[in-house]
């Protein structure tokens, strides 16, 4: 399809990146539902490894097969479809071309409890190019006491991945040395957005912000320069902001399950404070297959209509 004067603005905000990268993000950005719009609606589905599989998939017993998810992303319209190796493995091959495909680089399981968390690599680049891959994602932990190690890894991979056209998706999570209200402060939110972008991030993804202020040195400014943190619009505008004024795309994560009504006004506050989408797995998956659908065209429809 020809691309929209969105889609070529977008682009424009990556002048550095060669033609196979870019060419890649257009694919993301010209898939679904959301083609053209600018706007990008993707499923992930890492919470088998994350949390395991009782707590991921029986509430919805047809996710234990791999096909079942990529259907699901393919069915509802979304750009996207992200997992670790061995999810993809099972059915890049199947459904070549169908939907773009995001190697999840890194996970971590929760059978251990560390102080600081950090995942392991446990995909690579050449794995994301021979299954056919328009991007990689990795996740860091902003606030980690192995942040750093965290950030010289994906520096590494994301100049890797851009050689090879490329580009890079990143979970930004804060956690460790944050208390567990501040890994979804505003401050640390906006945080995190920043480092990502300073990281080389094409598409960052965060949890929607609380109307929280973590670090006593951010909040004096907050409240020296009167930024809006009230509702949850006015929090997601703060984000997109640090993430280069806007000029890098930023999407939310659907978060823990809730019900359809609460989850679909957070999305139209998501929407109206300028968030590019959402990348929505348990919220999605964990419902009965119709019902499932159904929830992620309304999203996607939100994002539509949006101004």
């Amino acid at each position: 399809m020809a691309y929209t004067d969105r889609v070529k603005q977008i682009l424009s905000w990556y002048p550095s990146d060669n033609p196979g990268t870019l060419t890649n993000l257009a694919r993301l950005l010209n898939t679904g539902m959301l083609a053209g719009t600018g706007k990008m609606v993707i499923l992930p589905v890492d919470q088998g490894f994350e949390h395991g599989p009782a707590r991921s998939f029986a509430p919805n017993p047809a996710g234990y097969d791999p096909d079942y998810h990529i259907n699901l992303a393919i069915e509802s319209g979304c750009n996207a479809y992200a997992a670790p190796l061995g999810f993809l493995e099972s059915v890049a091959g199947k459904y070549a071309g169908e939907i773009p495909l995001i190697l999840k680089l890194n996970n971590s399981d929760s059978l251990g409890k560390p102080e600081h968390p950090m995942s392991a690599v446990t995909g690579s680049v050449k794995d994301a190019v021979r299954l056919g891959c328009v991007a990689i994602g990795y996740t860091i932990y902003p606030g980690s006491g192995y942040r750093n190690e965290q950030y010289e890894a994906l520096r590494e991979l994301i100049a890797e991945a851009k050689d090879h056209g490329l580009p890079t998706v990143l979970w930004a999570y804060p956690r460790g040395s944050i208390s567990k209200e501040g890994e979804q402060a505003i401050d640390v939110i906006s945080y995190a957005a920043q480092i990502s972008a300073q990281l080389g991030a094409h598409v960052i993804k965060v949890k929607p912000p609380k109307d929280f202020l973590e670090q006593a040195e951010a909040k004096k400014v907050y409240e020296k320069f009167n930024i809006p943190t009230k509702t949850m619009s006015d929090r997601i505008r703060d984000v997109v902001k640090s993430a280069f004024n806007g000029k890098r795309i930023v999407i939310f994560s659907g978060g823990e399950a809730k019900s359809t009504e609460d989850l679909l006004e957070e999305i139209r506050q998501i929407a109206a404070g300028g968030g590019f989408g959402s990348i929505m797995g348990r919220n999605a998956f964990q419902r009965p297959h119709d019902e499932s659908v159904k929830l992620l065209k309304d999203v996607m429809t939100i994002f539509k209509n949006a101004k």
